[in-house]
């Protein structure tokens, strides 16, 4: 007899469903006294956060909220938002993180769409919730967070956070989640056309990523994390859970303002945070006056499109490490890392800024991710020029799409999560995005990425924002159409831009047609290229 023919079963001294509430129980255990939350002049120790965070849970809990509820918040990067983090899994809810720059209608149809029984609403986004709340005809419990680091604003629920857990006990317990897979949160896509689409994620998948941030950017029980990276946002890419994990200090900041980023910085002796490379743009770009001197090196993450190598160069003349990841909101935010190779240091600056540029290897709570052809589902070469899908697939890939079959299916063809970013794969496995399917010009039978022609445009001098677009072209099909912001103060003709261009890339990926404007960005800050494209076909 074989000894796996023996029986042997789960139970509860060998088996428990992973969830990143347990980072925070711990932590209070250990280092009960040790700053947990930093926000303006309040401070609050890992024990007082397990408090809190208790106080909330018992609360929604006297409300009737239980098991499988969702309870949505507006929320600034406040303590609330990390409470809420933790009480609203610990009963078994669902954490509906709303994205505070939507209109109103877009909020009305998540809380709808999720079905959300509670909401947590910052009064500085009063005028906005006020206006989606008139929307719905169900009633919504709200409950308003009045913020002292804020102006306020008008108050529209039944009473304040404050009011709403100060009468409860700070005890909590609770045998959820009975399931590892159980829903933890509800995240939307902030599409560019039609309503987005709800990412479910699991506890498993949550409490993953949250180890997977923690080495990837090596945080520790002395590590002081700003959050300039909007916490409703992949659930702060999991950064919510991961800092705690390590048992480190979170610094909270409502708004991401070069003088505030630099000034907490110095103030609070941060050593990590993260930004998408538009916040990484804002901040090499700001006045020299605005940065704060500080002597320790911070590392910072990046996500999204690949940060231009000019600005990771001036990021760390500032005295900042970039570390560059990616992801999606369906993959709990980061998914990659590019993990420098021992050899980069002693490559000349712009080549090693090109390199680290790369999305890299997948992370260590990852099952794979890999570049393949869509529809054979083939990898493709590791020869750095074909082109192939990026896929990813593991634990740390959401449940699917709320109430969206058909999208879930499409997304998951093949037994993997299809991203559509285009991209090649090097000699080294290191996987390097191209463009976003959509966003891929093909002229004269040649295909252009967009991304590579912005990073040559963000190397001009007078350049502050660049995206690049197809515009029709009665001789080529496509050909690329550059649309840029200029940095403020300085002039440049079309004729300097595409005479740069033509130095610094094949002539044939240059672009024909160069506009000079403001960009137009999503409520996350993302270039809107499907605006520029319809103004590009109308030139």
């Amino acid at each position: 007899m074989s000894i796996f023919d023996f029986q042997l079963e789960k139970n509860r001294a060998n088996f428990e469903p992973l969830s990143p509430v347990s980072f925070l129980k711990r932590a209070a255990q250990v280092v009960p006294d040790h700053v947990a939350i930093i926000h303006g002049k309040r401070r609050y120790t890992y024990k007082s956060f397990l408090d809190r965070s208790c106080r909330l849970a018992n609360a929604l809990s006297g409300r009737n909220i239980v098991a499988g509820d969702c309870v949505a918040i507006m929320g600034a990067n406040t303590p609330e938002m990390l409470e809420a983090h933790n009480a609203v899994p610990m009963i078994g809810a669902v954490l509906n993180s709303l994205n505070i720059r939507l209109d109103p209608q877009t909020i009305a149809f998540i809380l709808e769409h999720g079905e959300a029984k509670v909401l947590l609403t910052d009064c500085a986004f009063s005028p906005v919730v006020k206006d989606a709340l008139a929307l719905i005809d169900r009633e919504i419990l709200v409950i308003d967070i009045d913020d002292s680091e804020s102006e306020g604003g008008e108050r529209l629920g039944e009473m304040t956070y404050e009011e709403f857990i100060e009468s409860v006990s700070g005890e909590f317990s609770s045998e959820q989640p009975t399931d590892e897979w159980q829903a933890l949160s509800l995240l939307y896509t902030s599409g560019t056309t039609g309503n987005p689409k709800g990412c479910v994620y699991h506890h498993r998948g949550a409490y993953l990523n949250a180890i997977g941030n923690m080495t990837t950017m090596g945080l520790n029980r002395h590590s002081v994390y700003l959050w300039t990276l909007p916490m409703f946002h992949c659930d702060g890419w999991t950064f919510t859970w991961a800092v705690t994990a390590s048992m480190g200090t979170h610094v909270c900041l409502r708004a991401v303002e070069p003088k505030a980023v630099f000034d907490s910085i110095s103030e609070n002796s941060v050593t990590h945070m993260c930004g998408a490379p538009i916040v990484m743009n804002l901040l090499a770009n700001a006045p020299k006056e605005m940065k704060t001197p500080f002597s320790q090196t911070v590392e910072i993450a990046t996500g999204g499109a690949a940060p231009p190598s000019a600005v990771i160069e001036a990021m760390e003349a500032d005295g900042f490490h970039v570390t560059h990841l990616y992801g999606l909101t369906e993959t709990y935010g980061p998914a990659t890392v590019c993990i420098p190779q021992d050899d980069w240091q002693t490559l000349p600056l712009q080549q090693r800024s090109a390199r680290m540029s790369r999305q890299g290897v997948h992370y260590g709570t990852l099952e794979n991710a890999s570049v393949k052809h869509s529809n054979t589902m083939v990898d493709v070469p590791w020869d750095g020029e074909t082109f192939g899908e990026v896929m990813v697939r593991g634990n740390t890939v959401m449940k699917g799409y709320l109430k969206n079959t058909e999208a879930t299916d499409d997304a998951f063809s093949g037994g993997w999560f299809h991203s559509g970013d285009i991209a090649v794969r090097h000699a080294d496995g290191y996987i390097e995005i191209k463009d976003r399917s959509k966003d891929i010009i093909i002229s004269g039978g040649e295909n252009i990425s967009s991304l590579e022609i912005e990073e040559v445009l963000f190397r001009h001098p007078k350049v502050l924002e660049a995206a690049v677009v197809s515009k029709s072209d009665e001789k080529w099909g496509e050909s690329p159409c550059a649309f840029i912001t200029l940095r403020e103060g300085e002039a440049a003709s079309a004729e300097e831009i595409m005479v740069f261009c033509r130095d610094n890339m094949a002539h044939y990926k240059m672009p024909r047609t160069v506009v000079f404007c403001d960009l137009p960005k999503t409520s996350t800050g993302k270039i809107q290229k499907f605006v520029l494209r319809d103004q590009a076909e109308n030139l």
